[in-house]
């Protein structure tokens, strides 16, 4: 590894291990705020760091607004003066004395986020997809932070999500059951009015005739519609599925994505803790830490890729609370323009079918038996041709006998059957 041997005031040597990053040497004058801040925290200096290096950016400062600080820079320098060597305290207090503009002597760190990204990384972004469906007393128990994962609202919109999923799939799992019951029922409607407009014109009766083919009529007109309200409820399922099949599972998409730059951000924050910990630790103990000796390139990496993971992660929520904001008003415009669509759609059909079938009121019918068109001498007209309509014909059939014909007596017979 190459080391860099630096001097810094008052005798103070360190040298500093790299790891493979650059640093480009550069200023920036920020104008301070109200409070006389200019929005970033500094870690690292002496006893134990060579280098101070920002730790933080804040947001809505004027370093964040500038843009031009990032987590992991190093500070050489305050209005041009050197504070190598110096301690954080020190440093921090020399910016705060400044009453005016502030120009901050930076090193630009050159650090590629991929090196950031380490398996200890995507370990702690799997442990927190499991935290997430734990409930909070088994990870206490566990002594698994879940807070900013209880925190987060769009879990919640999530769930929410979730039903109108289901409620709209029960939705149109019932309306399309519902259609093909009214497309069994309309074709019902069919045959009943060619049934009876068959028996109409078939029957000589002028008036059981006309009330017949009356009767058919209105089935007939039933049908349609039936047809017609099929026709006008069919676009709301091709809305609903739509919403369903698109709206639904693209917002799904986007807040998986929000999840996973959730995750790596949390999984940052989580390894910066550590470090933390690790430093604190040796510091207690007093003994060296090498990464901290060298000028704490690895811990500055990670600082890096923990600011532009929260920046991924809170464009991420901007968006996802927007796309999920616009889905709940399409959600309840929808629904209630869907539902009076449908409510007003079989109103409609029930209304047109009563005033239908009332005005189609034509019993009773009477009609003459004698004088119908039903012929019981003739077979062809109820069986058909071969052998099984022997026994048919036989029961259509009757032949008259002699004892048929004979009259029945009027009065009783009296006489002697066996003679004299």
């Amino acid at each position: 590894m190459p080391l860099e041997i630096i001097r810094g005031q008052d005798g103070f040597v360190a040298v500093e291990d790299k790891q493979g990053m650059d640093a480009i040497p550069g200023s920036v004058t920020l104008k301070k705020d109200a409070q006389n801040l200019i929005g970033i925290s500094i870690g690292g200096g002496a006893p134990m760091c060579p280098c101070l290096y920002i730790v933080q950016v804040f947001d809505n400062t004027p370093a964040s607004k500038d843009g031009t600080l990032a987590a992991g820079d190093e500070i050489v320098g305050v209005n041009g003066k050197s504070v190598k060597g110096r301690t954080k305290v020190e440093v921090a207090r020399t910016i705060q004395a400044v009453k005016s503009d502030v120009i901050i002597n930076y090193n630009k760190l050159q650090a590629d986020p991929k090196q950031g990204k380490t398996l200890d990384i995507v370990m702690k972004k799997a442990k927190h997809r499991v935290v997430e469906h734990l409930s909070s007393s088994t990870a206490d128990a566990l002594g698994l932070s879940r807070a900013i994962l209880c925190n987060d609202l769009l879990v919640k919109k999530l769930e929410e999500l979730e039903r109108t999923h289901n409620m709209y799939k029960g939705l149109m799992e019932h309306a399309k059951r519902l259609l093909r019951a009214f497309y069994d029922m309309s074709q019902t409607h069919k045959a009943f009015g060619d049934l009876f407009s068959v028996i109409g014109a078939r029957e000589p009766q002028p008036k059981a005739c006309e009330a017949f083919v009356k009767f058919g009529e209105a089935h007939r007109t039933v049908e349609k519609y039936g047809i017609r309200l099929l026709r006008t409820v069919k676009p709301m399922l091709a809305d609903l599925g739509t919403f369903l099949s698109k709206a639904i599972p693209d917002t799904r998409l986007t807040i998986k994505k929000y999840a996973d730059a959730k995750f790596e951000y949390l999984s940052y924050c989580l390894k910066v803790k550590e470090m933390d910990d690790e430093e604190y630790a040796y510091a207690a103990l007093g003994e060296p830490l090498y990464r901290v000796e060298t000028g704490n390139y690895e811990y500055r990496l990670i600082l890096r890729c923990r600011q532009e993971a929260r920046a991924r992660f809170a464009k991420m929520r901007s968006d996802v609370m927007v796309k999920m904001e616009l889905l709940d008003q399409k959600h309840v415009q929808d629904i209630v323009f869907q539902l009076q669509r449908l409510v007003s759609t079989f109103a409609q059909y029930h209304k047109d079918s009563h005033a239908q079938m009332k005005g189609a009121d034509v019993f009773p019918i009477e009609v003459d038996i004698l004088k119908t068109t039903f012929s019981y001498g003739q077979q062809e007209e109820f069986t058909g041709e071969g052998e099984e309509d022997d026994d048919d014909e036989e029961l259509l059939t009757v032949e008259p006998t002699p004892e048929d014909s004979l009259p029945e007596p009027t009065e009783p017979f009296t006489g002697n059957l066996l003679g004299d």
